[in-house]
């Protein structure tokens, strides 16, 4: 018994990967759930237009009620209703203020779900000094919000974990050393490794976009292309990180490990569950690194708000260099991991 309980401890020190599930992922969740678990969002950006803008921002950075919990990002007094709705829609701000002749009318972005309802209890204590309407989720339904971000979440999971085993197969099954001698280039052989997950993922994405759309009567409220863009850029990513996790990992349970330790994230600090402007400073950079937190960005401006290519280029620019990085780095992975294999089978045959 003794014999066979020093045996594991032994084999877990050599396990560095399982060792770090052990020790290092409870400790994540701790932090994560510490600095990241919060729903509230403290201060909330508003664009004010019209001709009393100014004097309704100066109003509202002095007023103790609002001092702190509005952040003023732009006050034109050159401004329409329009102006305010497309600093809305292009996620300039949380919510926006028009000021005229009568009370001012308060639009509140409603796909931003914390935040409009953090919004709702400030023009809550405004009371009758103004008008307010919730646009793109006029009923504040979690599942508008969700749906695009599940989508993501599935091509994530498919991506990440399904993918990550596939060139762990070829090696445990031994035919990796075939690959190698094969006149077939490392990105060839990611490409054609990648091709079928690719077409299935994309046939799941259509799948949940339809059912959330006919289920939750989620909308879609902006261009089918460019959201077929950002996700089919967003799934080269997710794709890319599956095979680079099988070049680095030497069995199936090793690949699955390393491609949870990346899904977990995903999932907690893409801003999916808990919103990236309520989360601790020191947490929520590790968001701005997460594909898809970029991803939720589009679905969510293309689905909701039918916002366009001039607001959604960043997160599609930022997709398509996480894209090249990791594809990179999986073709460098897969070069190194072939060729000793390669030389293995020449000398064999010599």
């Amino acid at each position: 018994m003794r014999a066979m309980i020093v045996k594991e401890f032994r084999e877990l020190r050599r396990d560095r990967r399982t060792l770090a599930m052990l020790v290092a992922l409870p400790v994540l969740l701790l932090i994560v759930f510490g600095f990241a678990a919060n729903f509230t969002v403290s201060t909330l950006g508003v664009t004010i237009t019209g001709p009393n803008a100014q004097a309704v921002a100066e109003q509202l950075q002095a007023d103790p009620q609002t001092e702190g919990a509005l952040r003023v990002d732009t006050a034109d007094p050159a401004g329409t209703d329009a102006t305010a709705r497309a600093a809305l829609r292009d996620d300039v701000s949380d919510l926006a203020i028009v000021t005229g002749t009568g009370k001012p009318m308060v639009y509140i972005d409603g796909s931003n779900l914390f935040a409009a309802q953090s919004a709702k209890i400030i023009v809550a204590q405004m009371g009758s000094a103004v008008d307010s309407e919730v646009l793109y989720n006029p009923d504040l339904k979690t599942s508008w919000v969700m749906v695009p971000a599940i989508i993501g979440l599935i091509l994530t999971f498919i991506g990440t974990i399904i993918t990550s085993i596939g060139l762990v197969k070829e090696r445990e099954a031994g035919t990796l050393e075939q690959l190698a001698v094969m006149p077939f280039s490392p990105a060839e052989v990611i490409s054609g490794k990648i091709t079928p997950y690719f077409l299935l993922a994309a046939i799941d994405m259509v799948a949940v976009t339809l059912l959330g759309m006919w289920i939750f009567s989620v909308p879609f409220n902006g261009n089918v292309l460019i959201f077929a863009l950002g996700a089919a850029i967003f799934l080269f990513v997710v794709l890319g990180l599956g095979v680079f996790i099988s070049t680095i990992s030497r069995t199936t349970g090793q690949a699955i490990q390393a491609a949870l330790m990346v899904l977990l994230p995903q999932v907690l600090l893409s801003g999916m569950i808990f919103p990236l402007n309520a989360m601790a400073a020191g947490v929520r950079w590790i968001g701005y690194l997460l594909p898809l937190t970029y991803f939720t960005k589009i679905s969510q401006g293309v689905m909701l708000r039918g916002a366009g290519m001039n607001t959604l280029w960043v997160p599609i620019t930022v997709l398509i260099v996480m894209a090249v990085v990791i594809f990179g780095a999986a073709v460098f992975r897969l070069k190194r991991s072939i060729a000793p294999a390669g030389k293995a089978v020449v000398r064999r045959a010599g």
